[in-house]
């Protein structure tokens, strides 16, 4: 939550405004430096700077230009939290930082449909780099999506570590210094949310690809590919893993870097690449345009008799012949020999040895260079947006990046310095113009009178450079293209005799005693706006005109990469027109930028490296002055502080002040310009001591608002007291209040919902009553809905009487009575009750009882109803065998071997002739039944033989076996007696499969006594069991009479 002047985090804890860290200024110092007292003081700028720097407080204002310090470590201030925390808030409302500078900048463009740019300046080394990545970050990281935001996010942060590989290199104070300047537009659509991107590189450092200084290296990708390129790609480049075996990479002697791990750098890159959206085809036609580099620096000459150049590593050749995809012979044809054109007709001359080694140098900065181009072009396809809308500016808003080399003063100064600080010239221009502009518009808005600022305008120094025809610029390419014996020290003499009396421009010849001890004669001095640099001007005009021979040129324009095929335009070969010098392309494209620029609303990062060694927490004053210096701080401190040092609106101003003064605390009613009147009155400021715009005060000292500063701090225990008592009072009225209003709520919400369920039990019951007594008239009608709800519970209840009442046992016969309509549904569920008790029962049973019911129902099946003795037979229990073993004889247990006994009975058997009774054993087997007598089996009856058991109805014990009579051997049926019948019987046809076989007769039976001979036996009722033969030689059975009752 943010309220005007204050933060307060998730926490609760409130940060205090930007002012806050006032009273801590002896400790930290100030976060603004126009808050400086003594502003015009270096040291104090520069001890302020010592100061901050030693709290890790990396990040100060000059108004609205941010100074960062590189600390050279990781610091926990670029968190995702710590995005969120800067995002709307407003520029001096919290403590200085990169963020508050984006999100300013960001907001600026939503809300007034403007462009903007950021201009990141400082030396190598000092951080821009990381800067302008940071300022990505944010942008990629705080502002709204859509569907292309994530791709394109990507891509934007994913450029990065392509253009440093191939754009920066080890330099004497950085490790990853940019070699070439770069202003980056991020295009914003109408939600602010990034659409797409754009970059323009200025000056890459192409010399840097064949010489470095000792403690240097060449760009980075080099050692990238060596280090980090898998075999196969090396060997198919024609390349080995030690950098000291290539020429453009041995001169800084320094192949590694402790602090850079080139293998995992090459992963990043190879990555970032197909990110962007390169092809496999372009990533290898690109590896192979720098693997030919390389080819290129150990390509050697030799020097005939005659003074005429030869290559003398013809591998060389054919590696380069690959890579480039051109004609060897052609190419080393171009490399040893120049084609000139004299009054239309063509020559070719050779090459001395110089002048090849010339030729091939020239040959491998052209290609890298230009293969750089090439690279830019297709990063910014990559984020072009997919509609034309980029320049016609439709719908799109702009945020610039200007990532480029600060001010450089080396112990040797070229033609690159020269460069670099001349557009270093121009933004210093740029900037004082657009800042003092800036100011007097503020001025002018709040109705304030401006006042006239003295500072130096270097716009001097800038046409002692640029003028047409009279600058250095203009001397340079006049000297380049004059005919005859062109040098660098003629184009130093020309210098001499055209800028002599110019006051920022001084040569040995033209200095004093004193200067020409410390000048070279072959040096110029300049006397910028950051101070005095000395250039010597060898290597000026070949690094102007980098040109390349148009022999070359037709080489290059035939090969078969597409990208030097792209990068070398067959065109170029038949143009007769001289290109521009390299310092005139620079002030074109320079002139550009200053358009850009001009045409957008500037914020500023000035970057600062606090020591060469890159440690840490150190703090090289000297140093540090240098760069103040030729940065411009002071000027600009100097510019912002010609007025006033301090402004804010008067909402900011007296939500913070306003405990000063009793008649605007704790609140101000009235108009906030008559609020702050009162407030600075109260607070005794003099008249010469603040102004009041239109709707913001301005402060002319610092120490006006110091003082205001310390007032407000020794006020806060008095507000601290007095907002503690209001709270607390606040809160438990808060509380109580609270509380009643709940338990009102609770009460009221409690008694409506007993009230409203009694109610609804009511018409329940009514509406329940009234269709009851409806479908009890009705209840003898057909089903309708005037009786269905009757009909419903009267099933209901007797259902749940039947839950109630249900039978607990088998035997157990009764069942409830159900209503009529319930009838079928009864008699069902009668059915499944006593089958589910039968199967509980079933369940329950053991298994030697289980055996007995099965045998007592196979009883059942065969004699039920049928004989007088069944209830008095299948009441008792069927033993498994009505004989011990020890009344069986052993040797006709084992007579029968196999067969075990499975049941025994004894029984009296009656002769077919005579009826005579003879004792006898029944044993039955699994398979066959015998009779025995004492030890001797006396017959055998087979299971399968047996025809069937017939028996009477009475009460008798007598039971026949019928068994075959086609054979002679067959002695007839068998004729038995014995008291356990029904047992027996049952046992036996179960035994033998033959329940169905057994025949029940009512008066006699009829048995074959032999083969063709029949007998029968006679049933009568008497008072008790007799067996004897009767009339007509039958067997006569009297059996007794059962008493049932």
């Amino acid at each position: 939550m943010r309220y005007q002047g204050r933060e307060v985090d998730i926490e609760g804890r409130v940060r205090l405004v930007m002012e806050s860290a006032l009273t801590a200024r002896d400790r930290v110092g100030v976060q603004d430096f126009v808050l400086l007292e003594n502003y015009n003081s270096e040291a104090a700028f520069i001890e302020n700077l010592r100061r901050r720097f030693g709290e890790n407080l990396i990040y100060t204002y000059i108004g609205s230009v941010l100074v960062s310090v590189n600390p050279y470590k990781e610091l926990e201030i670029y968190s995702k939290q710590q995005m969120e925390r800067y995002r709307g808030v407003s520029f001096y409302e919290i403590s200085p930082h990169i963020y508050a500078l984006s999100d300013n900048t960001y907001r600026a463009m939503r809300t007034e449909r403007k462009d903007q740019c950021i201009l990141i300046s400082g030396e190598s080394g000092a951080g821009k780099t990381e800067a302008s990545k940071k300022i990505l970050l944010y942008y990629a990281v705080t502002c709204p999506t859509n569907d292309q935001m994530p791709a394109l996010g990507e891509r934007l942060l994913q450029s990065n570590p392509v253009l440093e590989a191939f754009g920066n290199a080890k330099t004497f104070r950085n490790d990853n210094s940019s070699r070439f300047g770069k202003y980056m537009d991020v295009q914003f659509d109408f939600r602010g949310a990034p659409v797409g991107g754009h970059i323009l590189n200025y000056l890459l450092e192409k010399s840097r690809v064949i010489h470095q200084n000792h403690g240097e290296r060449n760009f980075h990708i080099f050692y990238q590919l060596l280090d980090g390129g898998e075999d196969d790609l090396l060997t198919t480049l024609g390349l080995e893993r030690n950098p000291q075996s290539y020429q453009y990479l041995v001169k800084g002697n320094c192949p590694r870097l402790s602090s850079v791990s080139d293998k995992n750098n090459w992963k990043v890159v190879m990555k970032a690449l197909s990110v962007i959206g390169f092809t496999e085809e372009e990533v290898q036609q690109l590896l192979n345009i720098i693997a030919s580099v390389l080819h290129l620096g150990n390509t050697q000459f030799g020097e005939g008799e005659e003074g005429e150049t030869y290559i003398t590593t013809e591998t060389k050749i054919t590696n380069l012949t690959k890579l480039l995809g051109v004609d060897g012979s052609a190419l080393g044809e171009a490399l040893t020999h120049k084609k000139l054109t004299a009054k239309g007709e063509e020559m070719i001359t050779p090459l001395s040895f110089e002048q090849a080694v010339s030729a091939r140098d020239a040959l491998a900065k052209a290609v890298y260079g230009r293969t750089f181009t090439w690279l830019v072009e297709k990063i910014n396809q990559s984020l072009a947006l997919k509609e034309e809308i980029y320049h016609s500016g439709k719908g799109c808003s702009v945020i610039g990046l200007l990532d480029i080399y600060g001010f450089e003063v080396l112990q040797h100064n070229s033609f690159e310095q020269f460069c670099i600080n001349y557009c270093n010239e121009k933004l210093q221009q740029l900037f004082i113009e657009l800042t003092l502009r800036s100011e007097q518009e503020e001025y002018e808005t709040e109705g304030i009178a401006w006042e006239t600022v003295q500072y130096f305008d270097n716009k001097i120094i800038c046409d002692l450079i640029e003028e047409k025809h009279k600058g250095i610029i203009s001397i340079l390419d006049e000297e380049c293209l004059r005919p005859g014996e062109a040098c660098d020290v003629s184009f130093l003499e020309k210098l001499e005799d055209t800028l002599g009396g110019h006051p920022h421009f001084v040569t040995h010849k033209l200095a004093n005693g004193k200067t020409r001890r410390v000048m070279s004669r072959e040096e110029f001095r300049l006397l910028h706006y950051a101070g005095e640099v000395n250039y010597n001007v060898n290597g000026f005009l070949d690094k102007n005109n980098d040109l390349l021979n148009r022999n070359l040129k037709e080489v290059m324009c035939q090969s078969d990469n597409q990208i030097l095929s792209h990068c070398f335009r067959k065109e170029e070969a038949i143009d007769q027109k001289r290109p521009e010098m390299a310092a005139t392309q620079f002030k074109n494209s320079l002139t550009k930028l200053m358009e850009i620029l001009m045409s957008k609303e500037p914020s500023y990062v000035r970057c600062i490296k606090p020591n060469d060694a890159k440690q840490p927490g150190r703090f090289d004053e000297v140093l540090v002055r240098h760069q103040v210096k030729y940065l411009g701080l002071m000027e600009n401190l100097r510019v912002r502080r010609a007025g006033f040092a301090y402004r804010r609106r008067f909402e900011a101003f007296l939500q913070r002040y306003k405990p000063l003064c009793p008649e605007t605390w704790p609140n101000w009613h009235g108009r906030l310009s008559d609020g702050v009147s009162t407030l600075v009155n109260h607070l005794g400021y003099k008249a010469e001591e603040y102004k009041l715009g239109r709707s913001k005060i301005f402060i002319r000292f610092p120490k006006t608002l110091f003082n205001t500063e310390d007032a407000l701090e020794a006020r806060k225990p008095d507000i601290a007291l007095t907002l503690q008592t209001s709270w607390r009072g606040y809160r438990e009225r808060a509380k109580y209040q609270r509380i009643r209003r709940a338990v009102i709520v609770i009460q009221s919400g409690w008694r409506g919902m007993k009230a409203r369920r009694r109610a609804k039990r009511r018409r329940q019951a009514a509406e329940l009553i009234r269709r009851l007594i409806k479908g009890f008239i009705y209840r003898h009608e057909e089903f309708c809905p005037e009786n269905e709800y009757f009909h419903d519970h009267v099933r209901y209840s007797f259902l749940k009487n039947l839950r109630k009442n249900l039978s607990k046992s088998v035997l157990d016969k009764s069942w409830p009575t159900p209503p009529p309509s319930l009838i079928e549904a009864s008699d069902h569920l009668r059915k499944l009750h006593m089958r589910n008790m039968v199967a509980k029962y079933c369940h329950r049973v053991q298994p030697e009882w289980k055996k007995q019911m099965m045998q007592k129902v196979v009883a059942s099946e065969i004699f039920k109803d049928e004989k007088d003795s069944y209830p008095q037979g299948v009441g008792r229990l069927f033993l498994d065998s009505r004989l011990e073993r020890e009344q069986m004889n052993l040797k006709v247990v084992q007579t029968l071997g196999s067969d075990k006994v499975q049941y025994g009975v004894t029984v009296v058997k009656y002769d077919r002739r005579g009826f005579k009774p003879r004792p006898r054993q029944l044993l039955l087997t699994n398979t066959f039944a015998v009779l025995v007598d004492r030890t001797k089996i006396k017959q055998r009856i087979d299971y399968a033989a047996l025809r069937g058991i017939s028996v009477s109805s009475l009460s008798d014990g007598m039971f026949v076996l019928h068994m075959p009579n086609e054979d002679n051997k067959q002695k007839g049926d068998v004729v038995l007696h014995c008291h356990h019948v029904i047992e027996v019987v049952t046992k036996l046809s179960m035994m033998a499969s033959k329940v169905n076989y057994v025949n029940i007769s009512p008066g006699s039976i009829r048995f074959v006594v032999a083969r063709g001979k029949e007998g029968f036996i006679d049933f009568v009722r008497g008072s008790e069991l007799k067996v004897a033969k009767g009339k007509r030689g039958h067997l006569l059975v009297t059996a007794p009479q059962i008493n049932t009752a």
